[in-house]
């Protein structure tokens, strides 16, 4: 095995259970499908710890972390992120905001994750049988928000997500839903979200079709009867964040956000992110921060980022930098560029 597929194969594994650590105590790491959907996409909560869930000022970017920031789109808006994860894995996050006015505000997405080729490799033939075969995910997303009061809002997500591991394919439906307080325009704010909601799922595809003798002992019967081999159903991987949120103008022209955000997953212990933003002339940002303090075994760390934003005639854009700290598996990093209409 080439040292390229070695990392491909253990990073692999981390994006299954989402830790770089195998599951201690009461840890349940890697026992959930999906994991996937825990890849946080925006470049700029990235790089400030993902801490999200307070976020309010740009719909688009929030949505993920707390479906109630739908309800703060204010135009038409699209946002594409790409994360150059670790080993070579390729993830892309389609997103799209397109306001009701009175109506509220409607909200679609598209995530995908892909390994890309790698060799099949079986016991007898551990150097490759000549055959290829990838891991791909793809999960479809609409959602819905409101701003019920000027200080309040809230929001849903429908996801339909699928995972395909070579020829076998699982499916499964998942809800989030959100909330958001502001205690005043430029004081604490208050969110907490619920997110991956939903069924089990279980993988079925022609990989799992064998043939089979039903009575080996007899002879003349038919020893090649055709068979499916049938998987375990594993649940969403479930995650409740709450955080807090505090803007603080410095001149009149310049503003630092901190946040921090607790979760409660299940299938990981606890967790505490945080993070900070400065903002100069609303064009200029700087961040930095840091995810899954006191999460057991956890390698993940320090983010860092930046981002710029600006006006081209009747169109608002930004592009934002982050790169997180992934422990021994090295260091991740995103591009998300967001335009306004």
């Amino acid at each position: 095995m080439t040292r390229h597929a070695s990392a491909r194969s253990l990073a692999l594994a981390a994006l299954l259970t989402l830790a770089a650590a195998p599951a201690w105590g009461q840890a349940k790491t890697g026992t959930t499908i999906g994991s996937f959907l825990l890849i946080e996409p925006s470049a700029r909560i990235t790089g400030m710890g993902n801490a999200g869930s307070t976020l309010y000022d740009d719909g688009l970017d929030a949505a993920y972390y707390n479906a109630a920031a739908i309800g703060s789109i204010k135009q038409m808006a699209v946002e594409f992120s790409h994360a150059f994860w670790i080993a070579d894995i390729r993830y892309d996050y389609v997103a799209l905001g397109f306001p009701l006015r009175t109506w509220g505000n409607v909200f679609a997405s598209v995530t995908a994750l892909n390994s890309g080729d790698m060799d099949v490799r079986t016991v007898n033939q551990p150097l490759g049988t000549g055959e290829k075969f990838s891991v791909s995910d793809v999960a479809l997303a609409l959602g819905y928000g409101r701003q019920i009061t000027e200080r309040f809002a809230v929001g849903g997500q429908l996801t339909w997500m699928q995972e395909t591991i070579w020829n076998s394919t699982m499916g499964a439906p998942a809800f989030n839903v959100g909330t958001l307080y502001r205690i005043s325009g430029q004081g604490l704010h208050l969110g907490a979200s619920l997110s991956n909601f939903g069924t089990q799922g279980a993988y079925d595809g022609r990989d799992l079709r064998v043939t089979y003798d039903a009575n080996p002992a007899t002879f003349g019967d038919n020893g090649s009867l055709p068979a499916d081999q049938f998987t375990g159903s594993f649940p969403m991987p479930l995650l409740f964040r709450a955080g807090v949120g505090y803007p603080v103008q410095v001149g009149e022209r310049d503003r630092l956000w901190l946040a921090l955000d607790a979760f409660h997953p299940s299938d990981n212990t606890e967790s505490v992110s945080f993070g900070a933003e400065f903002l100069t002339r609303n064009v200029l940002a700087l961040r930095a921060g840091y995810q899954n303090l006191f999460q057991q075994d956890s390698e993940v760390g320090l983010t860092a980022g930046a981002g710029f934003s600006g006006r081209l005639d009747v169109y608002t854009f930004k592009l934002d930098y982050a790169w997180a700290d992934q422990g021994r598996l090295g260091g991740s990093h995103r591009v998300t560029f967001g335009l306004q209409f």
